[in-house]
């Protein structure tokens, strides 16, 4: 961004510096190790300078928060007129539970609610089914009916809080129970504000939760897409997460990459579908790892918010800037922290959250310090909180817009992220789009091979995790850890029999007929889903229907 005699002259001085000051400093205080790297493998430079920078233009790549590219965020002012919204993610047990804790944590000053889901309910099946046992309210809440969706929002008006569901295949009929939900309370679909997960491609890529095949899939993704945007025009209706690709194993660079292939397989679908593109692109939401490399994961989130921007704008031509933003929850990741000295995992987690706040993150969840053991506690939960409170009112880092704009470094990643994401995009395209690349499985032998180096860096103390592979320390067992009451598959079964005693047969019945029949032909499903939740159809009933019609999934394996 310098002018060419100014830039020669900073060429010219590190050339003096390198000679004058590094090497002789090199004789007598060698570096940690011969090269550093960041997790795409990618060498980081001893300095950078403005001559990293070269070629940049201020207002074109960089512009204007609140502007087209959007590289230093998707409002104006940023946190100086709001905070990101503070949603700790839980669920656990029986809905009675869940509704506890939610209380709870809104008392503490959460602003948002995230919802976190059983095993058996993200891939469709009823606590009473044969597939569910041992697995009831382990991992998040179980959600059979409407009455537990009733039970788990009860006193907590949902015209006041935004609420996010960590859903995928059945993400369709939670969002249905919700709405039916708000409507028992007196409010409108179109006051509803939050975030259904929804992104079915990368339970394929990484996590595994998925029911129907992907042509399947993507039709009830679409459906929800068209059925919002008329009647719950305030919802994000996808939250393409690369969350779980990072997860997996990925680089910073892919994590982008992938999550982004996937949004243009989503728009894609849409617009195949039918739909005008700045009618439902304002509404598509993301979802992002915040890992350890602190001035790595800034310029990743600039990174795709840059690109996403871009692709947007030229290739689907979209108009309308809200379709071109970015807009994204931050989770920091689960993948970082150790089961031993667990304390150490509240720094882990104040760094990521610092990581998600500089990047520009909309809302963000801390993990919490005992999660590689058990699910957290009340107290490490309200820890996780005040970290993100604490950077928010202590830390200053929100009182400026994108403060480590400029830094030659982060300037210089940001574009080389980008760039290696749009490598791998253009060669997801060749492949036919990110389902076909999923198919062929490309994308998850990328995800694995980046797993494998990372693990042998480990192993071979390349890079270090304290506590994990140094700095090791004798330790007792961790006590006080958060035990599920083992009653809870039995009393999910009990509720479902007592729905199913109270109910009107004959209409769930004609309900599920009549999605039968919209499943089988071109109709939206998602007003019938709609009619069989509120008549009381369990969630494995109305799976159970579209499992039918569609058919599930085989997984492809991966050589």
């Amino acid at each position: 961004m310098l002018e060419k005699d100014k830039l020669k002259e900073v060429k010219e001085e590190k050339k003096r510096w390198q000679k004058e000051k590094v090497d002789k400093g090199l004789s007598k205080f060698p570096e940690r190790k011969e090269e550093f790297t960041r997790t795409s493998g990618a060498n980081i430079e001893r300095l950078y300078t403005p001559d990293d920078l070269e070629g940049m233009d201020y207002n074109k790549d960089l512009g204007y928060p609140g502007e087209y590219p959007y590289t230093r965020g998707v409002q104006p002012t940023m946190y100086r007129s709001r905070f990101w919204t503070m949603r700790q993610y839980a669920g656990f047990a029986t809905a009675e539970e869940s509704n506890k804790r939610y209380k709870y944590l809104l008392e503490q000053g959460q602003t948002g609610l995230s919802v976190a889901f059983d095993l058996p309910t993200q891939i469709g099946y009823d606590s009473d089914h044969e597939l569910a046992q041992g697995e009831v309210g382990k991992v998040g809440v179980a959600i059979d009916s409407l009455t537990d969706m009733e039970i788990l929002f009860d006193g907590i008006p949902l015209d006041k809080v935004s609420t996010s569901m960590t859903i995928n295949a059945p993400a369709a009929v939670l969002l249905a129970m919700y709405i039916a939900v708000a409507e028992k309370q007196g409010v409108s679909a179109d006051q509803l504000r939050g975030t259904i997960q929804n992104d079915i491609l990368k339970e394929y890529i990484a996590r595994g939760t998925y029911i129907f095949p992907t042509e399947e899939s993507m039709r009830l993704i679409t459906d929800i897409f068209a059925y919002c945007s008329k009647e719950v025009p305030q919802w994000n209706t996808i939250s393409i997460s690369g969350y779980h690709i990072r997860e997996a194993g990925s680089s910073a660079s892919q994590e982008v990459a992938f999550t982004l292939a996937d949004g243009i397989a989503y728009v894609e679908a849409a617009i195949k579908a039918g739909l005008d593109v700045d009618s439902f692109a304002p509404r598509l939401s993301f979802f992002f790892n915040s890992h350890n490399d602190l001035l790595e994961e800034v310029s990743k989130f600039r990174a795709a918010r840059r690109l996403w921007a871009k692709i947007m704008k030229e290739r689907f031509g979209a108009k309308n800037p809200k379709s071109m933003q970015l807009k994204f929850h931050t989770q920091t990741a689960g993948s970082t922290l150790t089961a031993q000295q667990p304390d150490n995992n509240i720094v882990r987690v104040a760094i990521q959250t610092l990581a998600a706040v500089l990047g520009g993150t909309q809302s963000l969840h801390t993990n919490s310090k005992d999660e590689a053991l058990a699910l957290p506690t009340e107290d490490s939960v309200r820890v996780a909180l005040r970290t993100q409170q604490i950077v928010a009112h202590e830390s200053g880092v929100a009182d400026t817009v994108d403060p480590l704009a400029g830094s030659y470094y982060v300037e210089k990643m940001t574009k080389e992220i980008e760039d290696a994401a749009m490598e791998y995009i253009e060669q997801i395209d060749e492949l036919g789009g990110a389902p076909a690349a999923i198919e062929q499985g490309f994308i998850q032998k990328e995800i694995m091979d980046s797993s494998y180096n990372y693990q042998k860096e480990l192993e071979k103390e390349e890079r270090i995790v304290v506590g994990m592979n140094k700095f090791q320390v004798k330790e007792k067992p961790v006590e006080g850890l958060l035990k599920l009451d083992p009653r809870v598959e039995e009393l999910q079964r009990d509720k479902i029999k007592k729905t199913k005693e109270n109910r009107d047969e004959k209409m769930v019945q004609d309900n599920l007929k009549a999605l039968r029949q919209a499943a089988s032909g071109n109709e939206n499903t998602m007003p019938y889903i709609l009619e069989s939740v509120k008549a009381y159809a369990t969630l494995g009933e109305i799976c159970g229907v579209l499992r039918e019609v569609f058919g599930e999934y085989q997984q492809s394996v991966v050589i």
